[in-house]
This record gives structure tokens, sequence and C-alpha cells, in this order.
């Protein structure tokens, strides 16, 4: 991926051979760096090395969230937890890695894009006291992004090193649903503190909970805890509880496994309005029984990272 000024006289043009419209400023071409630096001539692939590390020393806990499938809620998990860390007084930042499906633009409602600062590098958005930067707010909606892995992995390494993020307390990243490359990507450009599974409570989901805690383990990523989302209806009128799929499977789940199981949020349509208008439910609705589900497992969250003790050091993967 590459950044170009505006009024550069090479057109952009996607992987696929078509022009590709985004950011008005810099403009997306497959190949090098947004910083606008040259992209360095490839060496034979017997003579490439592993990429270094990405040394973030400002932010204290990089937490991946991840899921074995898509459908389970990851993102808007992702979101408002995000938004339940800022409430409790920490400095968030949230990144979307899913370049297939940016998920964050729409649940945030921004339709901006980023400025550049002096030093070329990307300031992130702000919504709801949180720093946001997705690939979603470079490209139109509609541009179909026809990525191999190759591209994958600098994308990420961009959306880390070319992007301000200051100083944080957390930076929570959104990953694709699966065990695919951008995960793979991530633990190779910096050393995680851990990652968040997601999942719901039907065995279809719990079964690829195992891939996603498998994948961790090989690439030596510790599991900070299991969240079960749409665990259970709560009736708004009645306050009584249905279980839609069935019982407290993420718990057993996370009991297997030996990992913390940090809470359930309760299935309701009115999380999935929030994020279609931009507005997460934590922000907009703070006293509905879904926001106090996302406050709990943030403070469940805080707690496992206390216990840890685990600020991140630079670690050769």
């Amino acid at each position: 991926m590459r950044f170009l000024k505006k009024g550069d006289d090479k057109k952009p043009k996607s992987e696929s051979g078509s022009e590709t419209k985004g950011h008005p400023d810099l403009k997306v071409i497959s190949g090098s760096q947004i910083s606008g630096r040259q992209p360095q001539q490839q060496a034979p692939p017997q003579q490439q090395q592993q990429p270094q590390n990405i040394t973030l020393p400002n932010i204290k806990y990089k937490i991946a969230v991840a899921s074995g499938k898509g459908g389970v809620g990851k993102s808007t998990v992702a979101t408002n937890l995000a938004i339940s860390l800022a409430n409790a007084g920490g400095a968030v930042g949230l990144m979307d890695a899913d370049a297939y499906g940016p998920s964050i633009p729409t649940m945030m409602g921004i339709q901006e894009q980023p400025k550049v600062s002096p030093e070329r590098k990307l300031v992130p958005l702000v919504r709801h006291n949180i720093k946001l930067m997705s690939i979603g707010f470079m490209v139109p909606e509609e541009q179909a992004m026809i990525w191999r892995g190759p591209m994958l992995h600098s994308s990420i390494r961009q959306l880390l090193s070319d992007v301000e993020w200051g100083e944080l307390d957390y930076l929570i990243i959104d990953l694709p649903p699966g065990t695919g490359d951008v995960a793979l990507s991530l633990t190779q450009a910096i050393p995680l503190t851990g990652a968040l599974i997601v999942t719901t409570p039907q065995d279809v989901a719990l079964a690829d909970v195992r891939r996603g805690v498998a994948m961790f383990e090989r690439l030596g990523v510790p599991i900070l805890g299991i969240i079960e989302n749409m665990s259970y209806f709560l009736c708004p009128h009645c306050n009584e509880k249905t279980e839609i799929f069935r019982k407290d499977g993420g718990r057993n789940m996370s009991e297997r496994f030996g990992v913390e199981f940090l809470g359930q949020i309760p299935l309701d349509a009115e999380v999935c309005t929030a994020g279609d208008i931009g507005v997460p439910i934590v922000a907009g609705h703070p006293e509905s029984p879904q926001s106090e589900a996302f406050g709990t497992v943030a403070q469940e969250l805080e707690t496992v990272l206390e216990e840890t003790g685990d600020e991140d050091e630079l670690t050769i993967l």
C-alpha cells in the first residue's frame, strides 16, 4: 500500500487494475508507505529477512480482539469495550485491522478522513474519547480491497507505525474473523499483551473458539479471556432472561482451556441499532443492561491485566 501526495502524476490503481479513489490528500497505491517513502526493491525470497518488531513504547497494553468465525459481534464487543475502558479513565485507541470489511467507521459514525501531520504520519480521528484508525477511513465504502497476504501485512504495519497514536493505556485491535494472515502479521509486528476471544453460546461458534485459542497459543500470545456475546435475551418489559442459543457455553469453554471468563453480554436489538447509527450502546445508552455488562467486562479485563503485571516489553517472536 502506498500513499502519494495529491497532484502526483501517477494514477493510482488497485491490484485488480481499476482506479482507486479515497483520501483527498493521500491516495492508496500498492507497494509503499503512508509516510511517502519510496518502496525498497524487494530481495529474492531466499534473501528476505523477517520484519523487525515495531516498538510502541507509549502504549501500555496492546490487545487483539478475535473470533474464530464471523457473525458473533466481535467488532461490536471491541468498540463498546474500548468506550467502557475510556469511561473508566483509560486513554484508549481502537485500530480496525479488518481490511476486507472494516466496521469501525460505521459503528463510530465517522465519514471523515484522517489528516496528515508535519511528520507525515496519520492523525487518528477521535470519537467518544477513543483514538480511531481504520483503512475504511481512507477508501470509499463501495471500494473492494482485493489484497493478497503481503498487502495485508504491509497495511497492518503501517496502521501501527505510521499513525500518531501518542500515549495510550490500551490499544484495542479489532481483528478480522478467522485465523488468517492478519493475526500472523500482527504478532510479527508488535509484542501483544494478549488476545480476547469473542464467542456466542452455540456449539458452532464454540467449535471455532478452539481454533482461535490454538492459533494464539501457537503464536505465543496469551489469552486474556473469553467474552460471551448474545448470551441471553433480557425482556425489556419484565426483565425475564431467556437463553436463545444455549447456556454458559463460553464459561464452560473458558474452564476447559483454563482462561478467564470475562463476562456475558445480553442480546438486544438496540445494540445492533446503536452500531448502525454510529452511536455504540455504551455511549448512547450507558444505563442499559448491555452497557453495564460491557462495563463489567472492562473491569474484569483490568483485573486480569493488573494480576499479570505485563507491561509490554520488546520481545523477538
